[in-house]
């Protein structure tokens, strides 16, 4: 059973940050970093940053309805955009992640660069590492889908931008002892052709008879943390569709849908700190720190260990169901970055993760290699 906290007690504060100023001015909001992204007991592992562009609400409502239209094709349509030969990096993916042990159904994934189609490598290189190397597939001449790659790309632009004005923001946290902490953040994500973005697309699931066993139906997305020096996030979509029209976005379908993360617990503490659920406004993103920047930072910017919880059918007979919809962009260093004291790189490191979560032993080989 997933632990939560009751809503009589305090909860650590969502850090909020201005995009102009983060931008303009990324040392003023140090401590604001390190409230949010720290390791001290308490600091919640998340920012919200508002004043994005003005194009931004449209560009998420556009893209979440592309998603959920994908996401409903027939199987057999949606399995032509999958590259199983990629470790399912590139592409349509469903039910071939393993999470806590389990194969994940729930939801549906769609990976892609929205920046880089086709990444400048060495043949070597691409064969190598084809999770980041081998190339967008959009979904070109499918019914309806025709605005799915020029919207991906456009939100994908905005978050990215974002993202390395937090970059900025977070590089006075580098490990000093490190030889790759002297490579600034900044230029990690902007050198990368490895950035990876991810659109989910949570199927319904049944509904739950209370709070606590929704929660406990956290293999929608099983606690763990991302691998990516930073995360994006966009607020998640719930659409709500019945057999004889479009869908439309509707509230949560329960309070205890939605985003969690653990927040940092006591020092010296092995135990989780309970979740707590997490709200992002609709015209604002949210970022995480991934485990890549935990390790050039030694831990002094930590990452985020979060889950989501589902997202049920509706109750009373009704021949609706519920999905939910978001964009994650994981922004992150090329492959021959390293990342950690062993002088481990961030590709032999991603080998090791795909190893953590994919079921395909081809994989797993290679990590262990």
């Amino acid at each position: 059973m997933v632990a939560v906290t009751a809503q009589k007690e305090p909860q650590p504060a969502t850090i909020r940050l201005h995009y102009p100023q983060l931008r303009d001015d990324p040392v003023s909001v140090s401590s604001q970093i390190q409230q949010a992204f720290g390791s001290d007991e308490g600091s919640l592992g998340i920012v919200v940053i508002d004043d994005l562009p003005a194009e931004f609400p449209e560009l998420r409502k556009s893209l979440f309805h592309l998603i959920h239209r994908l996401g409903s094709l027939p199987p057999d349509e949606r399995e032509k955009l999958a590259r199983p030969e990629t470790s399912y990096f590139f592409g349509w993916s469903h039910g071939k992640e393993v999470m806590n042990g389990r194969p994940d159904t729930q939801k549906g994934s769609f990976y892609v660069n929205p920046l880089l189609d086709y990444p400048d490598v060495s043949d070597e290189k691409r064969q190598a590492h084809p999770e980041y190397y081998a190339g967008n597939v959009w979904p070109t001449g499918m019914s309806g889908l025709d605005d799915f790659e020029p919207t991906c790309k456009a939100l994908g632009k905005i978050m990215y931008d974002v993202g390395l004005a937090l970059a900025r923001a977070c590089q006075p946290f580098g490990d000093t002892s490190l030889a790759s902490s002297q490579i600034n953040v900044e230029s990690l994500i902007s050198s990368s052709q490895s950035n990876k973005a991810r659109l989910l697309h949570y199927y319904p699931v049944p509904e739950a008879t209370d709070r606590d066993e929704q929660l406990a139906q956290d293999s929608l997305c099983g606690t763990h943390i991302d691998h990516s020096l930073l995360t994006g996030l966009c607020s998640a979509m719930y659409l709500s569709q019945a057999a004889s029209r479009q869908p439309s976005e509707v509230p949560a379908p329960t309070s205890a849908a939605g985003l969690y993360i653990h927040p940092r617990p006591p020092k010296g503490s092995t135990e989780k700190a309970p979740a707590i659920k997490v709200a992002i406004p609709k015209d604002c993103l949210a970022f995480q720190i991934g485990e890549a920047l935990e390790l050039l930072t030694n831990g002094r910017l930590a990452a985020t260990p979060h889950f989501v919880s589902g997202s049920p059918a509706a109750s009373g007979g009704s021949s609706e169901e519920v999905s939910r919809e978001t964009f994650a962009f994981f922004l992150q260093p090329d492959v021959d970055d390293v990342i950690g004291r062993d002088g481990e790189t961030f590709g032999a490191f991603t080998k090791r993760i795909i190893g953590r979560h994919y079921a395909a032993e081809q994989v797993l080989e290679e990590a262990e290699n």
